[in-house]
C-alpha cells in the first residue's frame, strides 16, 4: 500500500479500501509482507485500522530499512560505544541529545481538537491543568508520548506533523474502565484519555503513562 493508499485509509471507512493486513513492495517486483502472522488473510476494518497504519509505518521506517539503520549505528558507535548509553531508551536518549524543549501550553491548547469531549469538559480542563503543574522534563515527555518525539515545530503547534501531513495535537475520549492508563497513537498525534473520577487520579494516571508505559516505535 502507498503514502496515498494509507491517507485513504484514514479518511474513509476501513472497509471500503478492502486493504488487508499485508504489505507490497512494487519499486522493483512485487513482493508482499504480512505486517503479523497471518496478515495476508486478515481484513482492515474500523476497529483494526489504527493497527494497520502503525504497522505500515513501523515497516517503511524500521524493517524495510533495517540495512540502512545498522549502517548508521554502527557509524555511530565508533564515536560513541554502545555500551556508553545502553542503559536510556530510545526516549531518553533523545532528551539527552535534543535537550529540553520550551514548550508553549497556550499555543499547544489553542492547536488542540478533541473527540468524545469539548475544551469544557471537566476532565479537559483538569488535563491543562496537571500539564501547567508539570516539569519542563515531564511536559517534554507528554509530548513525546502523544506525538513520538520532544521537540516543537519551529512554527508552534499549529505545524504538528502526522502520517498524513498536518495534524493538530488530539485528545479524545477513551472509553472503558478509569483504572486503564491513557495510550496514545503516534501517527495521529493522539491521546486517548478515560474519563477519571478526580483530577488526583487524572495526573497520577498521566504520569504514570508517561513514565512508565511503552509504544514501541511510537506507537499506541
Amino acid at each position: 500500500m502507498s503514502r496515498r493508499d494509507t491517507r485513504r485509509t484514514r479518511e474513509r471507512s476501513a472497509e471500503s479500501s478492502g486493504s488487508r493486513s499485508s504489505l507490497r513492495n512494487l519499486r522493483t517486483e512485487v513482493t508482499d509482507y504480512e505486517l503479523i502472522p497471518g496478515g495476508r488473510n486478515i481484513k482492515v476494518t474500523e476497529e483494526n485500522k489504527h493497527q494497520y497504519v502503525d504497522l505500515v509505518a513501523e515497516h517503511r521506517l524500521t524493517t524495510a530499512i533495517r540495512p540502512q539503520i545498522t549502517a548508521f549505528l554502527e557509524g555511530f558507535n565508533e564515536l560513541i560505544p554502545g555500551e556508553l548509553i545502553s542503559i536510556f531508551n530510545d526516549k531518553e536518549l533523545e532528551l539527552l541529545i535534543s535537550g529540553l524543549p520550551d514548550i508553549d501550553l497556550d499555543d499547544m491548547r489553542a492547536n488542540t481538537e478533541y473527540s468524545g469531549y469539548s475544551a469544557a469538559s471537566p476532565i479537559v480542563q483538569w488535563f491543562w491543568e496537571v500539564v501547567q503543574g508539570f516539569s519542563k522534563e515531564d511536559k517534554a515527555r507528554l509530548l513525546q508520548f502523544v506525538t513520538g518525539t520532544s521537540k516543537v515545530p519551529l512554527e508552534g503547534f499549529s505545524a504538528l506533523q502526522g502520517i498524513s501531513g498536518s495534524q493538530k495535537f488530539q485528545i479524545h475520549k477513551a472509553y472503558g474502565s478509569p483504572d486503564h492508563l491513557p495510550s496514545a497513537h503516534t501517527c495521529f498525534n493522539q491521546l486517548d484519555l478515560p474519563e477519571y473520577p478526580s483530577k488526583q487520579h487524572l495526573e497520577e494516571r498521566l504520569l504514570l503513562a508517561i513514565h512508565e508505559a511503552s509504544e514501541g516505535f511510537g506507537f499506541g
